[in-house]
């Protein structure tokens, strides 16, 4: 599509939400189901397009972490739409009765939804779910990294939805730039934080509200009670699904001193268990292209530089070995997991969201150090906590501010659909997810019905002595 092209498209999707304000609970249930259809009838499809743009990633993989994920939303979606979409009753202050006052949940209209490359069916399509569900027109701009998944979606959206209900527009870069500049009544964007701050100014230029869902260091912070062996597993699992590349991943991790062997000799029989070995192994992805592979390793190069262990993990003996190079460009982009011990603010993997299957381990002195640690950086869009203590987990929870929290495990907290799902600070902000992405794409509308007569008309002038005595009345009961 050209420039032209978009903006013509964006207009078409504009002209219908002004025509039709107010979407029947019917058809926005008959779109979503329209879409559960897509995905259940096209689900190896899109696996298949995923795994040719990782070069190596399992369908399976997909499977759970994309598409799992996306036909829970919707069943939830579904369940409880009726209940979100009713006006909401509020209760009429005494000066204002015998009025009536409610909240309508209405469309807000056309929402932009630019979309990542490292769960590219599950974070394009899970925003669209809460649009549509809220009565939005959605224009969705996948990632350009993800070539073969975008060309899929853009297809099978073009097969279940009119243009002016729902459609996908692919390119580079400059394509999503241009989108991000459309004047949407909401525009949603998953990815960097880099990109969110531009993506927010141009969105500013418009007055379009945004929902930026970002990254950042999540930290992973390990008790002095905890069982090492059970949280270097849920540790590893939450670390190398998708090989690292997860905005939630947990970035580093933080325990207490004297205890990083420990911690390395669990980590890495952990690795053996889930992963016996690495390049070849369609359960491990890929790295998604060379320019992030070698970004990785600068990072591991520069730490190495200033002082830092590098433990490279090895694949378990025996191993089965790697496959042709016809089974997937991606072999070659199979990162081995890394722990890093030493690693110190001074180094580029302290600085940035790691984005793959490195993990820095911090050692700490004093719980309270845990807590400092965290709250000097940006904060960070997950935490993870493993211990026993009911009054260390406390402490963690009320001393630091993060999007989310999931305790003695990983990942878990963004799969629950009553919980939502967004960063805060440089992580991002707005949430999703359930009946709060339901909300975010609503404009809640307040409403009074004033009746025939109300006590408020004892306030109009001429002001005098029955003004006074009604107004020290209001002040007391009112």
């Amino acid at each position: 599509m050209t420039p032209a092209d978009i903006r013509h498209q964006f207009e078409v999707q504009r002209q219908a939400s002004r025509a039709q304000p107010d979407v029947p609970l019917m058809v926005r249930r008959e779109r979503l189901l329209r879409l559960s259809k897509l995905l259940q009838e096209n689900g190896p499809v899109l696996a298949a397009a995923v795994q040719a743009d990782f070069g190596m990633r399992s369908p399976r993989v997909t499977e759970v972490a994309d598409l799992l994920m996306l036909h829970s939303q919707l069943r939830h979606t579904l369940r409880h739409l009726a209940r979100w979409s009713r006006p909401q009753k509020v209760r009429t202050p005494l000066m204002l009765q015998p009025a009536q006052a409610w909240i309508e949940r209405q469309p807000l209209g056309v929402v932009g939804v630019i979309a990542p490359w490292n769960y590219p069916v599950q974070l394009a399509l899970g925003p669209v779910i809460a649009a549509l569900a809220s009565g939005n027109r959605v224009m969705l701009k996948p990632s350009e990294l993800t070539p073969h998944t975008s060309a899929q979606l853009a297809l099978l959206v073009a097969q279940f939805f009119s243009p002016d209900e729902f459609c996908v527009v692919q390119g580079d870069a400059a394509v999503a730039a241009l989108v991000a500049s459309l004047p949407f009544d909401h525009l949603f964007f998953t990815g960097s934080t880099a990109i969110g701050r531009k993506v927010a100014l141009a969105a500013a230029a418009n007055l379009t509200p945004t929902t930026l869902e970002l990254g950042g260091k999540s930290p992973c912070i390990i008790d002095a009670d905890c069982d090492l062996h059970e949280a270097a597993l849920k540790i590893a699992h939450g670390k190398l699904l998708n090989a690292g590349q997860t905005c939630i991943a947990p970035d580093y991790v933080l325990l207490p001193r004297g205890s990083e062997a420990a911690f390395a000799e669990a980590y890495r029989a952990a690795v053996a268990r889930l992963f016996p070995y690495f390049e070849g192994n369609p359960d491990y992805a890929a790295v998604i292209n060379a320019r992030h592979l070698a970004r990785l390793r600068t990072m591991l190069q520069q730490a190495q530089t200033l002082g830092a262990e590098v433990h490279v993990l090895e694949p378990v003996p025996g191993s089965p070995p790697p496959p042709p190079q016809s089974i997937g460009d991606g072999v070659g982009r199979q990162m081995p997991p890394v722990l890093v011990f030493g690693a110190t603010q001074a180094m580029q993997l302290m600085q940035e969201e790691i984005f793959g299957p490195v993990l820095p381990v911090l050692a700490y002195e004093r719980p309270d150090d845990v807590i400092a640690h965290i709250n000097a950086g940006p904060r960070p869009l997950a935490l993870y906590w493993f211990g026993r203590s009911e009054a260390g987990r406390n402490a963690v929870l009320r001393g630091t501010v993060s999007g989310g929290v999931t305790l003695n495990d990983t990942l878990l907290h963004v799969a629950h659909d009553n919980l939502p799902f967004g960063g805060v600070g440089d992580s991002g902000w707005g949430a999703y997810h359930g009946e709060q992405g339901f909300l975010r794409f609503c404009h809640q509308k307040s409403v009074l019905a004033q009746a025939r007569w109300s006590l408020g008309s004892l306030l109009y002038p001429p002001y005098g002595a029955r003004f006074d005595q009604v107004l020290a009345w209001l002040k007391r009961f009112g």
